[in-house]
């Protein structure tokens, strides 16, 4: 699905370098190199205040920390996510609620969440899914009437900016109250192993976010607050540093990939392409398709055979989840997060994704489409 080994080889030699020097130096925790990776993110982003972690997951549970939940407290997530944006909600004894999500771009909306907000809600997590934005604007407006904190999962839209009525463009993640970035290696922004950041504009939430990263410490050995053990450490801070340079190109040439894929397989009966929402722009951390007409498995299986990769992101809503189901009744169906379910298929995409490899993908496709009318 992604092909990392080329993407080393573009920038071997500024990693090695940066390894080695780190090695030379004995520095692997903290230091200069992760503070310049925050520094350097920040300013990419536009945000006051980067906090690099351990990984996305984490950054996710820092951030509900962060806010003085307590006990039963409501958070409402997608069902259409990877399980890690609920999970954390679990761990620390909040309450998920679990909505549907709009049928174009996969992500939440106001309209779709409203009918669940109530007294006990005290956060939204919209995760900005396959590269571009939930739509913000109304989203905000209604939680900052309500008091509600709004933490962004940016784990998979890192460099996407949504826009205002008024042009104005903000990346993602930079929105609401908190942001959460993941730097798995498969990301647009990837490290070596794990890693992840936690980003704000709030002067308070970002000294108590750097305090509950570090064991809820801010003089060593004192420690105000419950906290964790999570961060980045220099090597992958070194790696993401050179990759941070070349992201905005690795988001032009992914979406020229995109762009590819649309041209070869729009015209296809029975295949929808992904929708642009006209409030965000693309990042294309996933170029997935609807089957129609349950099509789905059997056009996995004939890439397959063809020596295709795909993926289903994501096969199983969270409430359906053995982990999970207990937060909803028996009979709870979200319509358009079980069609996803068992519709989405997602297909390789890279910068480094060759173009004749590209044509055999859209080829093999189209083939499949012609033998199964």
């Amino acid at each position: 699905m992604v092909d990392l080994q080329s993407q080393y080889l573009e920038i071997r030699k500024d990693v090695n370098n940066a390894i080695e020097d780190l090695m030379s130096k004995g520095h692997f925790i903290g230091g200069t190199v992760v503070n310049q990776f925050a520094e350097s993110i920040s300013e990419y982003l536009d945000v006051k205040y980067v906090i690099p972690c351990g990984n996305g997951t984490d950054a996710l549970q820092i951030a509900l920390m962060a806010l003085d939940l307590n006990r039963g407290d409501e958070v409402i997530v997608p069902a259409f996510t990877y399980v890690a944006t609920a999970e954390v909600i679990a761990l620390l004894s909040l309450t998920p609620i679990i909505v549907d999500v709009d049928s174009k771009h996969f992500n939440i909306t106001y309209d779709i969440i409203g009918s669940y907000i109530t007294d006990k809600t005290k956060v939204i997590i919209p995760v900005h899914l396959f590269g571009q934005s939930s739509d913000m604007g109304r989203l905000c407006i209604e939680a900052k009437k309500r008091g509600i904190y709004i933490i962004e999962d940016n784990a998979q839209s890192i460099g996407a900016n949504y826009i205002y009525d008024n042009s104005v463009k903000k990346k993602t993640g930079t929105i609401g109250h908190i942001g959460c970035l993941s730097f798995y290696p498969s990301k647009n922004l990837g490290a070596y192993g794990d890693g992840g950041a936690v980003i704000t504009n709030d002067d308070g939430l970002a000294d108590k976010i750097k305090s509950i990263a570090n064991h809820g410490q801010v003089k060593k050995y004192y420690h105000d607050l419950v906290g964790c053990n999570s961060r980045l450490d220099a090597i992958q801070a070194a790696v993401l540093s050179i990759k941070l340079k070349k992201l905005d190109d690795y988001i032009s040439r992914r979406n020229i990939i995109a762009e590819n894929y649309d041209i070869g397989l729009k015209e296809l009966k029975g295949v929808v392409t992904p929708q642009r929402a006209k409030f965000s722009t693309h990042v294309f951390h996933q170029y997935t398709l609807i089957v129609e007409n349950g099509k789905r498995d059997d056009l996995k299986q004939y890439l397959l055979d063809n020596d295709i990769p795909s993926m289903i992101y994501y096969p199983v809503p969270l409430y359906q989840q053995k982990a999970y189901e207990h937060y909803v009744s028996k009979d709870y169906r979200l319509p358009i997060t079980e069609y996803l379910c068992e519709s989405v298929l997602s297909l390789p995409i890279c910068p480094e994704l060759k173009i004749d490899d590209q044509e055999y993908i859209i080829n093999t496709i189209q083939n499949f489409f012609q033998q199964h009318g």
